[in-house]
């Protein structure tokens, strides 16, 4: 079975798109405070077994968070695996209501300015870089000189994936090889009960021999919370939800996005749910991909 890892895209900074993450992280939005915050997520994932810590340069300073959390804690480097990634900026400043949170940039450029700073504060600990959220347009997957330089940081190299062409995308990843050797070796990847349509290009990763990750098990919250969409999920949706991905057979990963303490201790009970969930009768849940992006690049970071 797969097992549970922890995605810091809610808890590096003071806003995101998840449903209530305003409420769920208070009012005070200092990174003091929010640098407390996620210690004690971190340390109630770390005392449920979590092992696994996904971070990026866009999430604020989840990557100093993080670091911070590890040397405080004496985590050694062989104790924990830590991914991270590059390739989107952090242009909000800090505020929630900035009209601009991040920028998407995969240039070779931005590769030689992001890796150093990744590797300056995680590099005891680092054992997978990631490109953020390919896609084709993006032109990452026929930029040889940025190929190039993925191979040479000495570090596993994958990519995460966003939009309805996430399969089209894994499935050109998969062809890309560096002097004979395929560049990516994992893949991270959006699949959850509304958005499934990645499924078979993951399970052809795997099978590949691809690690692969699962983000956004829980539709960025909407998976959740009670309401007519989690209606067949019982009382504890985001447990079933969960549970379901921890169960597809192609998994090995999969990211919790806990943005409080609750959630996490929530979160770590699908790890014992898996063998009650009848996981073919809630994929029926599946809308249209394109339904899917488009109502999440709806919803409002708060």
């Amino acid at each position: 079975m797969a097992v549970l890892g922890l995605g810091l895209a809610a808890l590096g900074r003071p806003g995101y798109l998840t449903v209530g993450h305003g409420s769920t992280i208070g009012p005070d939005r200092s990174v003091e405070a929010l640098q407390e915050h996620c210690d004690q997520v971190c340390d109630a994932a770390w005392a449920g077994g979590v092992r696994w810590f996904d971070a990026a340069r866009s999430y604020g300073l989840a990557e100093e968070f993080l670091a911070g959390w590890l040397t405080r804690r004496g985590i050694r480097p062989e104790e924990v695996t830590v991914s991270s990634k590059w390739g989107y900026t952090y242009t909000a400043d800090w505020r929630v209501d900035a009209e601009v949170q991040e920028v998407k940039d995969h240039s070779l450029a931005a590769l030689a300015r992001q890796w150093p700073e990744t590797q300056a504060r995680l590099g005891r600990w680092l054992r997978l870089y990631q490109v953020h959220s390919a896609t084709l347009e993006s032109g990452v997957l026929d930029d040889i000189d940025v190929q190039r330089a993925l191979a040479g940081l000495g570090v596993p190299v994958g990519l995460s994936l966003s939009g309805p062409g996430q399969a089209d995308t894994l499935r050109k990843a998969l062809t890309v090889q560096v002097d004979g050797t395929p560049l990516f070796s994992a893949v991270q990847a959006t699949w959850n009960l509304l958005e499934t349509s990645v499924g078979p290009a993951l399970a052809e990763a795997h099978a590949a021999g691809s690690t692969v990750i699962v983000k956004e098990a829980l539709a960025n919250g909407r998976l959740a919370v009670p309401g007519p969409v989690t209606a067949a999920l019982g009382d504890r949706p985001d447990v079933t939800a969960l549970a379901v991905a921890l169960a597809q057979p192609w998994v090995d990963v999969v990211l919790s996005g806990a943005a409080n303490v609750a959630h996490m201790g929530s979160n770590l009970a699908a790890l014992d749910a898996g063998t009650r969930v009848d996981a073919d009768r809630l994929t029926s849940l599946a809308i249209d991909p394109q339904v899917y992006w488009r109502d999440r690049a709806a919803m409002p970071w708060t």
